[in-house]
């Protein structure tokens, strides 16, 4: 039984990046897709061929399996295996790990080669052939496209209040010239640069939940990159970014907003108004000798949370203003409380 080296197979390096495999096997898939090249039993082939690669360089447990065995693999298993025969065996992954039962059986039904049945069972590979047809499973020709993420920018006022935004998206679409294969003609296809999809832009209406943050995803779903042979279109997800406000503070679910407080309502208590991000305003009653920084909180009337029920607090941070131009009659209510309390004033 020969062994199949799969990275050669998807065209990257051993060491290659998971995003790396994944773009080299869209790419051949395209390009070798029953779809579009239907009655090549040739392509067929090879697209099975590369399917067959990416499920195991995919797969993060499969891949490591398959790396430490190596071109020389039948030499864990002794001299005489020949991939004929059910013999089961076992192999630990060098350290101790989980033990998974190797099922080697002369089979190839399944849709993958002897090879991948021998080194990851026969039931695994049956496990991953349901539905197929024609000697092609309908998972290996359809497949999701990758989503992708798009970051998006919203007020304070949009994150308090939530609500519905319409967003300019960048996305793409498979290129109607080349049919997705990124070729033309045996060429590179000049309207996708050999992409095999181009640049689309859409506009969107997305609900914004109330209490989203900085680093909040919204998934809009189908919205993302298009499948290969009539696989669904991958999901979107709005990356948010709130604007910094320049009243509002946020901490976490908390908010924190600045109160002008007049020096008279400071010295003798009374109410002043406390803005909230949606325009609202609440009513906080001080104290007498309310000092200036001081903080009062309106609880439950900060930012909603996102995640559970109820919402942060909302604090007053007190900004005592002094009077600006003073009439002649106050100036002399200030000097007078001046000497009652034994402060020196000049004029």
């Amino acid at each position: 039984m020969d062994y199949k080296d799969y990275y050669k197979i998807l065209g990257v390096a051993r060491g290659a990046s998971s995003d790396d495999i994944k773009k080299a096997f869209r790419k051949l898939a395209r390009k070798h897709h029953p779809d579009v090249n239907p009655g090549d039993k040739k392509a067929e082939e090879k697209f099975k061929e590369i399917n067959e690669a990416y499920e195991v360089l995919s797969d993060a447990d499969k891949r490591k399996r398959y790396d430490t065995l190596g071109p020389n693999w039948q030499e864990q298993f002794g001299p005489n295996f020949s991939g004929a025969g059910r013999r089961t065996y076992s192999y630990g992954g060098g350290g101790g790990g989980a033990r998974s039962p190797f099922d080697f059986d002369a089979g190839g039904a399944s849709g993958f080669s002897d090879f991948f049945e021998a080194l990851f069972g026969r039931s695994n590979a049956a496990g991953r052939s349901a539905g197929m047809g024609g000697g092609m499973r309908d998972d290996l020709r359809r497949r999701a496209g990758d989503s992708i993420e798009q970051p998006v920018e919203v007020s304070m006022q949009e994150a308090y209040m939530g609500g519905s935004r319409t967003f300019n998206i960048q996305s793409t679409e498979v290129c109607t010239s080349c049919r997705g294969t990124g070729e033309v003609n045996n060429k590179s296809c000049p309207t996708c640069g050999g992409q095999g999809q181009v640049p689309k832009s859409k506009r969107l209406q997305v609900k914004i939940p109330a209490g989203v943050d900085n680093g909040s995803k919204i998934r809009v779903a189908g919205e993302g990159q298009p499948g290969i042979g009539g696989g669904p279109r991958g999901d979107l997800f709005l990356v948010i970014s709130v604007r910094p406000d320049p009243t509002f503070e946020r901490k976490g679910d908390d908010l924190h907003v600045a109160v002008n407080v007049e020096l008279v309502k400071a010295m003798l208590g009374g109410e002043v108004a406390v803005p909230a991000p949606d325009g609202r305003k609440f009513l906080l009653t001080i104290p007498s000798e309310t000092q200036n920084d001081r903080q009062f909180r309106l609880t439950g009337k900060g930012m909603p949370r996102l995640r559970g029920e109820g919402s942060g607090n909302l604090y007053a941070h007190v900004k005592v203003v002094l009077p600006m131009q003073l009439t002649a009659e106050e100036r002399e209510l200030f000097e007078k409380l001046a000497r009652s309390r034994g402060v020196e004033a000049h004029s």
